[in-house]
């Protein structure tokens, strides 16, 4: 008895472990994201990462900048974090069918994948992370929604070998309109 018991706990945790909100789920939310829309103009962005516990290890602003190439979206982000330190991380995204957006950066390794649905983003890929004087590759597990037509929410998921190591959060803010193109 106590071995079945003990059994039907661990299924259950696997099994819940592998559930999660798909980002179809968001599909009939509003206002719907479209990332050359809002990405269309200047965006700053301000940012938080906490460990597991939840300490706040750092915080940043980004200036981003975008532009078209053809049907790729170039998303130039410069990043300053609270210990004065800056990072430049310049994406290119292309569309990969309905609601679809595969990314390159030279920090990523391969591909990110991306899926859109109504106010949401689900945004995957691994990162090489540099810490003190080792780089380590770290999973990425990003979650955007669009809250109106000018703020963008991000939470991510940072983790390693399937544990979490913590999260990014980001709020992202389009320019204002007499400074779009």
């Amino acid at each position: 008895m106590k071995r079945r018991f003990l059994a039907l706990l661990l299924a259950g945790a696997l099994l819940g472990g592998c559930s999660g909100v798909e980002v179809e789920h968001y599909s009939d939310q509003q206002p719907r994201l479209d990332l050359p829309t809002f990405f269309d103009g200047p965006v700053e962005a301000w940012g938080i990462f906490e460990d597991r516990s939840g300490e706040v290890i750092k915080r940043f602003h980004v200036d981003i900048t975008s532009r078209r190439e053809g049907e790729q979206l170039i998303l130039d982000e410069r990043f300053l974090y609270s210990d004065g330190t800056r990072q430049r991380r310049v994406w290119t995204l292309t569309p990969d069918g309905e609601g679809r957006w595969r990314g390159r950066a030279d920090d990523v390794l391969g591909e990110a994948q991306g899926e859109i649905a109504g106010n949401a983003l689900r945004w995957r890929y691994q990162l090489n992370l540099p810490v003190d004087d080792t780089t380590y590759v770290v999973e990425f597990d990003d979650w955007m929604y669009l809250m109106d037509e000018d703020t963008l929410i991000n939470r991510s998921s940072m983790r390693k070998f399937g544990v979490e190591l913590g999260q990014v959060t980001l709020f992202f803010r389009r320019a204002p309109a007499e400074r779009r193109p």
